[in-house]
């Protein structure tokens, strides 16, 4: 695929900055919607993350879009801070229509989970409130390493260099994101 010059950056369809929230989430439809229907879509994106689930539906809808639309070509333009929920939304585009701007870092995390067990009741309660948190815990860590594989398939980084950096929060500086094939180009 042609990779594009910096000019073509200079009308993005869908610009978003801030927190990864509802809030995002309807103006990205908003946005998405209004968009042409040929051609080139641009989101530009700056962010220091946010809801994990809310950039989900945000970018299987760009994900959709990119399969349904095929007189479109949906390309990212990460901006500044691409942390967290962004880097997640990144992913759900192709790595030849992921770009970033000179200096902007990508942050990679695990998910966190900040929740307080109480156990009170009849034993076999007590078991049954233990497993469904064990079961929210692992189907969140599926749901974080699909996250990561999507992010990585077709670069140089491996799922166990990201399962190893995600825990102390990886940041991945616009050009070393490009030699690591995670991205097509810096502008």
């Amino acid at each position: 695929m042609e990779k594009l010059r910096p000019q073509d950056f200079s009308s993005p369809a869908i610009l978003l900055g801030g927190p990864v929230d509802y809030d995002m989430y309807k103006n990205f439809r908003s946005q998405l919607d209004a968009s042409k229907k040929d051609g080139l879509v641009v989101t530009e994106l700056s962010t220091l993350g946010g809801d994990p689930e809310v950039v989900r539906m945000m970018g299987e809808d760009i994900r959709f879009h990119s399969e349904h639309s095929k007189e479109c070509r949906f390309v990212f333009l990460g901006k500044a801070a691409i942390y967290s929920a962004g880097t997640t939304f990144m992913s759900f585009f192709s790595i030849e229509n992921r770009y970033l701007t000179r200096g902007t870092r990508l942050m990679v995390h695990e998910r966190k989970l900040d929740k307080q067990l109480h156990i009170n009741g009849p034993l076999t309660t007590c078991v049954a409130t233990v497993t469904a948190t064990l079961h929210e815990i692992e189907a969140s860590i599926a749901i974080q390493n699909e996250g990561f594989e999507n992010l990585i398939r077709g670069s140089k980084v491996t799922i166990d260099e990201v399962l190893r950096r995600a825990p102390g929060n990886w940041y991945i500086e616009a050009n070393e994101a490009m030699s690591l094939g995670l991205v097509a180009e810096v502008v």
